[in-house]
C-alpha cells in the first residue's frame, strides 16, 4: 500500500466532498481494515472499508484525507474528533430482503423525474418552492418491506445516499436491520438511517419486493 490511505479511499472522499465540501469522516479500525464514516446533508451515514494503517477511532476532515490520499502521504490530518455528533449502528445488522440494483436505479431517476416537474410545473397547479419539493422527495419511502411481521421503510434520502456516493454496482443491494438502523449494502459501501420521528413523505408507486 502506498500512503497511510489506500487510494480505495479516494470515490469515497471524492463523493462526499461534492454533496458537502465540509464534511468530516471518522475512521474506524476493524479487523483489519478501517471503515470510514460520514454523515450526509440529508441524515444519513455512509461506510466504505479501506486498507489503511490507522490504529486508533479518530475524526477528520473529507478535505484534509483526500488531500493525504491524493498525495500518498503517510501521516493523518490533524484530530477533530468532537465534530462527530452522532451514533453509529451498533452492528453489522442481519439481513432481512434484497432489492435489484435496477430496480434502486429506476427509483432514483423517477425521483429526478419528480422533482424536476413539480420545480417546473408546481404540485397541484400550485408553486412550491424547490427546498420543500426537496425535502418532500427524500421523505418519500419508495421500498416498503415486510419481514416476520414487522415493517421497514426505506425512505428516499437512504437510496439517494447510496447511489450519489457511488456505491451501487450490479449486484443486487441487501436491506439490513440492526436495532432501529436500517442499512443498504452496496458493492462499494453502505448507507445507514436512523429514523428520527414521524415524517411526511410523497407516496409515489411503491416497491414491495414482498408483496
Amino acid at each position: 500500500m502506498a500512503g497511510l490511505i489506500g487510494r480505495d479511499a479516494g470515490a469515497f472522499l471524492a463523493h462526499l466532498l461534492r454533496l458537502d465540501g465540509t464534511a468530516v469522516v471518522r475512521l474506524r479500525p476493524a479487523g483489519g481494515v478501517v471503515q470510514l464514516w460520514a454523515r450526509l446533508p440529508f441524515g444519513v451515514l455512509v461506510t466504505r472499508e479501506v486498507r489503511a494503517g490507522v490504529v486508533r477511532d479518530v475524526t477528520v476532515r473529507a478535505k484534509d484525507l483526500f488531500d493525504v490520499v491524493r498525495s500518498g502521504g503517510d501521516r493523518l490530518p490533524a484530530a477533530v474528533d468532537a465534530q462527530w455528533r452522532w451514533p453509529l449502528p451498533p452492528h453489522a445488522g442481519a439481513q432481512v430482503e434484497e432489492l435489484p440494483a435496477a430496480e434502486v436505479r429506476r427509483v432514483v431517476d423517477a425521483a429526478a423525474k419528480v422533482v424536476r416537474d413539480a420545480i417546473a410545473e408546481g404540485v397541484g397547479g400550485r408553486a412550491v418552492g424547490t427546498r420543500r419539493i426537496r425535502d418532500a422527495m427524500l421523505d418519500h419511502v419508495p421500498f416498503v418491506i415486510d419481514h416476520a411481521g414487522e415493517r421497514f421503510d426505506v425512505p428516499q434520502r437512504q437510496v439517494q445516499g447510496l447511489v450519489r456516493m457511488g456505491f451501487l454496482g450490479d449486484d443486487p443491494v441487501a436491506v439490513r436491520r440492526a436495532a432501529r438502523w436500517t442499512g443498504l449494502a452496496a458493492t462499494h459501501g453502505s448507507c445507514w438511517y436512523l429514523p428520527v420521528g414521524e415524517t411526511l413523505y410523497l407516496q409515489v408507486a411503491p416497491y414491495q419486493p414482498n408483496g
